[in-house]
This record gives C-alpha cells, structure tokens and sequence, in this order.
C-alpha cells in the first residue's frame, strides 16, 4: 500500500465512519483491515470515486460488525459506554465534528438501529448524498429519506440541547477534577445540576455502578467515598473526543471522563473503567472529515 493509494489518503476519514458507527476503536480498526482486503483486490481502473468507493465499503462492513456485536452488548455487565479516544485541538475547532463523536453523541447513536445509525452518521455527519448512502446501507435513496429523518427526530430528542464553548467546558472540568482531587463534597454538589446522571462502565472487569446513578446529592457521596478508599488519585486534564475531559488514576488504575455541561453545571458523567476501551489514551487518534 503506497502512500498515493487513496485508502491511505482517507484512511482518517474511513476510520471516523467506522468509529462513528461502531462505537469502538479497536471493532473500528477491524472494519478498516476487512475493507482494506476488498480495496487490495479492486480493479481500480473502474473506481471513478475511489473516496465514495471506500466509504460505501468501510460502511457495509461496519453494517455487519455492528450486527453481530448488537447480540454481545445485550449481554455485557453494567452499561456499556463507547471507547474515549485522545483527540487534537483540530478536531475541537471543527464544533459538528467534535459534537459528532463526542462519547454524549456517541452514547445517543447507540439507541439507533445499525442502519439508522449509519443514515444518520453518512448524511447529518459527512452530508453524503441520499443516493450515495443508499448504496452503501442496500436501501433506496426514497427509504433513506424516511430513516434519515426518523433518526434526526431520535437524536434530537436525547441529544444534549445547549452547546458551551471550550473555555466553558474547560473550567468546569476543572473545577470537578479539582473537587474530585480534595474530596469537597460541597464544591462537588456545586458544580453538578441537580438533576446530574452518572454512568459508569466497568466491562465487569473493574469495579463501577452497574446502573445510571441520579442526582447530584447520590454522585457526590459515591464519588467522595471514591476519593476515601484510595490511597493515591491523580487527575489530569486531557482532550478526549473533541472535548476538555478528564483522565483520572485511582491507585494507578486509570478511567476516561467526560462531562455534559449545560449551564455552567455538570448534567452527565461519563465513566469509562473497562481498560479494554482505555489502551488509546496515550495516542492521538485520527479523527476527520
């Protein structure tokens, strides 16, 4: 595979759709090795739009992965949450791309059907055509008008309504980190909504709540008795899927958090112990559109 091969060129954008659908990294980078293997035995020479040739492929494949994994996320332990991934500043500057994979969106996508998820994804995030995505998903482009606009209905009803800025976002973090960090209960109840929903994923293989925790006054209290039963906690401010997060390390175990913030107060958290979603936490992952 040279570097002119157009599956290099949009290889950022082939993993994205997949991520978009999958939810995962790692089912991601499978989907792009199966569809790199039909690419491999192309004819190229009658492939007039090789990045519209790639992404039909990349999607029919995450289709079917999508499909086969739905039966094993009926039967995992706790909730499951998507995989956090390192994210650069370019990805925050591009706001419907970081909205796109942010683990909220991500975590909506997920009460979508497989090919609800992908209308969704090919259309409201990578504006493809409704012919384009037809192809991709076997449907006719009329049925993909039908699903695209069921699904934008879906997620507007359960996607987060306000959009904070990135300065926003960051101080707020903060501020719960630090909370977090000194084990205030009261700067903790302070910077969370009333109503604030705590979801935590564990894999069964990590201690974490196997149900959504609801109300500030019930997070706080578990995560202040979190603070208490550790002997070492760092936190650390990163970017994970387009947004300010938290990295925290509870005696060297590490977990992903992310943050709903609306209104200058917390509404969601999101956190991701499993450490089999936790292996990319140190690499930038190339996110695009």
């Amino acid at each position: 595979m040279t570097a002119e091969d157009p599956f290099v060129t949009h290889r950022g954008l082939l993993f994205t759709v997949a991520y978009e659908m999958l939810g995962s990294a790692a089912d991601a980078e499978d989907v792009l090795q199966e569809s790199w293997l039909r690419w491999a035995d192309v004819d190229r020479s009658q492939v007039r739009e090789p990045r519209a040739y790639l992404v039909r492929t990349v999607t029919r494949q995450a289709l079917n992965r999508l499909r086969a994994l739905s039966r094993s996320r009926e039967d995992y332990v706790g909730e499951w949450l998507p995989e956090p991934l390192l994210t650069s500043p370019d990805v925050a500057e591009d706001v419907e791309l970081a909205e796109s994979v942010s683990i909220a969106m991500l975590t909506v996508l997920e009460t979508l059907g497989p090919t609800e998820r992908a209308v969704f994804v090919l259309r409201e995030v990578f504006e493809l055509p409704y012919g384009e995505i037809a192809e991709a998903t076997g449907k006719s482009a009329a049925a993909v008008r039908q699903i695209a606009r069921r699904a934008r209905e879906h997620v507007a009803a359960r996607r987060p309504r306000v959009r904070v800025s990135r300065s926003e976002q960051q101080a707020v973090v903060d501020r719960f980190l630090l909370a977090l960090r000194t084990g205030q209960l009261q700067e903790l109840l302070k910077v969370m909504a009333s109503d604030v929903v705590m979801i935590a994923d564990g894999g069964g293989i990590v201690p974490a709540v196997l149900a959504p925790i609801h109300g500030a006054d019930a997070v706080a209290r578990l995560l202040a008795t979190a603070n208490r039963k550790v002997a070492v906690l760092r936190t650390t401010t990163v970017s994970l899927n387009g947004a300010p997060a938290g990295r925290i390390e509870f005696d060297g175990e590490p977990s992903a958090v992310s943050l709903v913030v609306e209104d200058g107060r917390i509404t969601r958290i999101y956190v991701v112990r499993n450490p089999r979603k936790l292996t990319r936490l140190d690499e930038l992952a190339d996110i695009t559109r």
